[in-house]
């Protein structure tokens, strides 16, 4: 079968192109504030929104809050505000883009190396076949690869920049609210420091609208807000090879060359995940 060509997207308004508005937000530690800090601050004040974790959930949830609500107090509370080191995500498709561009952060994925995609490149034994993602309204539709950290930096740094939203590096030790084994209503949560032991000093402080928990899948709070377990079905696992070079340079190259690196992540792995004695899958 013969591979059409496909002619990689030169609109400068498409989100992997041109400047990010908030770039010098990306490493920029001025606009966190230490628990000790937060902790010392005479009038702290009321929030009406509590978010707990700035991965790529909080930090957009946090933004989305602090845009539309511009009179409204947004805690966003980290553990680690450095980058990310981690494979997980690394291809948003279409729906996806959409979804953040209606969340107003169109420009997230520049200057991050992202690149387009226009859907699937399959190669076989020798044999190819290019699945392209579905037209709609006449519009091509389009999804994006790119660094996990790097997007989760770009969306800390949205946040950051808004003057309403308190960027806090600590844990989240307690959630405040009625109930006893289990909270029906929570009102607040109890903040420490980023590694916390059984003498560590901690803040209570209120949500008074809603207090949203972004912590990940091992989230310590999913029992107290949920009845029923989680099961893990199975593992992710991925691998990152440092300047690979790609099958179809056709579909793979961005905007301004290729990406520094190709995550290839491989199929699910059942549970339990196998591992030998040292640690390495």
């Amino acid at each position: 079968m013969t591979v059409p060509e496909v002619v990689l997207d030169e609109n400068h308004s498409w989100p992997t192109h041109g400047t990010y508005e908030y770039t010098a937000y990306y490493h920029s530690r001025q606009e966190v504030v230490g628990f000790d800090e937060f902790r010392a601050q005479r009038e702290r004040p009321a929030y009406d929104f509590a978010v707990i974790g700035a991965g790529p959930i909080g930090a957009a949830l946090a933004y989305k809050l602090a845009t539309d609500w511009p009179h409204s107090r947004v805690l966003l509370v980290e553990k680690n505000w450095a980058e990310p080191d981690r494979i997980v995500g690394e291809l948003m498709q279409p729906a996806g883009c959409q979804a953040i561009e209606r969340l107003g952060l169109r420009t997230v994925f520049s200057d991050i190396g992202a690149v387009p995609v226009h859907g699937y490149y399959i190669s076989y034994r020798g044999q190819s076949i290019y699945v392209p993602y579905m037209q709609r309204a006449g519009e091509q539709l389009r999804g994006v690869s790119f660094h996990h950290g790097r997007l989760v930096m770009n969306l800390r740094a949205a946040c950051k920049a808004q003057a309403n939203i308190t960027c806090v590096e600590g844990s989240v030790t307690e959630l405040l609210g009625d109930g006893a084994k289990r909270i029906t209503r929570v009102r607040g949560v109890r903040v420490g420091p980023s590694r916390t032991t059984a003498d560590s000093a901690s803040v209570d402080v209120d949500a008074r609208v809603l207090t949203f928990v972004c912590d990940g899948i091992t989230s310590q709070f999913r029992k107290q807000l949920n009845d029923r377990p989680v099961e893990m079905i199975s593992h992710f696992c991925g691998l990152v090879l440092e300047h690979e070079p790609v099958d179809s340079a056709t579909y793979f190259d961005g905007p301004t060359g290729t990406t520094e690196h190709v995550a290839r992540p491989a199929p699910g792995v059942a549970n339990p995940l196998p591992m030998p004695h040292n640690g390495n899958v």
